[in-house]
C-alpha cells in the first residue's frame, strides 16, 4: 500500500510549480525582495516558514471545530506567534548573527498571507494529516523560489554562495574576479529580487500556457 494517496501526494508537488505560492498565487512577496540577497539567509528563512507552516497547518486542523468563527483570525495569529517566537529564540540562540541579518522579518512570518491563506482555505475544513501535507507542500514551493532567488543574487550580486567565493578569488577592494568577472552590485537590492521572480513568472508560464490569465 502506498503511503501517500494520488491526491495526498499533490498536496506536496502541486505547490512546488503549477500552483506556487509566489509565482502563481503572488504571495510572500516581501521576503522574497528582501532577505534574497544571501543564500544562507533564504535557507533559513525557508526552513523557518517550512516549521510554521507544517506545525502550524497541524493545530488549527486539530481546533478547527473548537474555535469560534468570529474569532478564529485572532487565534490564527496567536498560533502563528507562538510557533514564530520559538523561530525567533532558536535562531538567536544558535545563530545569533543570521537572526540580526534577517531582523524582522522573522517576525513578519506572522503576517505572512501565505500561512493566513492556507489556515483559511485547507486547516479549518481538513484533517491534521492532510493539512501537515498541505502545509510543507506550500512551504515547500515557498522555499523553492526563494532558494533560486537566492542563489542567483548573491552568485552574480556578491560572486559567492553561502560567503564563499565560488567565481574565483576576488582581487582586493577591487570587486574583480580572477577571470574576469566583476560583482553586479544590482544584484544585492531589493529591486532585482522582483526582476528574478518576475523572469521565474515569465518562464513558468511560458514552459505551461494554461497558467496564461485570458484578458
Amino acid at each position: 500500500m502506498a503511503l501517500l494517496s494520488k491526491k495526498d501526494t499533490n498536496l506536496i508537488l502541486d505547490p512546488l510549480a503549477d500552483n506556487n505560492p509566489i509565482t502563481i498565487q503572488v504571495l510572500g512577496i516581501c521576503s522574497a525582495l528582501a532577505i534574497t540577497a544571501e543564500l544562507k539567509a533564504s535557507v533559513v528563512m525557508s526552513i523557518s516558514v517550512l516549521f510554521v507552516m507544517g506545525i502550524g497547518n497541524v493545530v488549527i486542523s486539530l481546533l478547527r471545530n473548537l474555535i469560534p468563527s468570529k474569532i478564529r483570525i485572532i487565534v490564527q495569529l496567536i498560533v502563528i506567534a507562538a510557533l514564530v517566537i520559538i523561530v525567533d529564540q532558536v535562531l538567536k540562540a544558535f545563530a545569533y548573527e543570521l537572526s540580526k541579518t534577517l531582523s524582522v522579518f522573522v517576525g513578519l512570518i506572522i503576517t505572512n498571507c501565505i500561512i493566513m491563506g492556507r489556515f483559511e482555505a485547507f486547516a479549518l475544513g481538513n484533517g491534521p494529516w492532510r493539512s501537515f501535507l498541505d502545509g510543507i507542500g506550500n512551504a515547500f514551493g515557498y522555499a523553492v523560489i526563494l532558494i533560486m532567488v537566492g542563489f542567483l543574487r548573491e552568485l552574480l550580486g556578491s560572486g559567492t554562495l553561502f560567503g564563499v567565493p565560488v567565481l574565483g578569488d576576488p582581487i582586493a577592494k577591487t570587486g574583480l574576479y580572477a577571470f574576469g568577472y566583476e560583482n553586479n552590485g544590482f544584484m544585492i537590492i531589493p529591486p532585482a529580487a522582483l526582476i528574478v521572480v518576475g523572469v521565474l513568472i515569465w518562464i513558468q508560464r511560458a514552459q505551461n500556457k494554461s497558467l496564461i490569465e485570458e484578458a
